[in-house]
């Protein structure tokens, strides 16, 4: 499966090298989230598929 790619590397690498001096750990699941939120707040944007986990739908058979 691919991956999304960034609209904008070169804006998305200087946010990524901020996030990389902000958290004493890069790469963590805080300092992705952070920098994926910082890059779209920036105007940055994702291109590809849609990679986000589905929920599982709770049943609605009859029992």
């Amino acid at each position: 499966m691919a991956s999304p790619k960034p609209t904008n590397p070169s804006l998305w690498s200087r946010v990524k090298g901020e996030a990389k001096k902000k958290f004493k750990v890069y790469p963590s699941a805080y300092a992705n989230a952070w920098a994926s939120k910082e890059y779209k707040r920036r105007g940055g944007g994702w291109s590809g598929p849609d990679n986000r986990v589905k929920r599982k739908r709770r049943g609605t058979g009859k029992a």
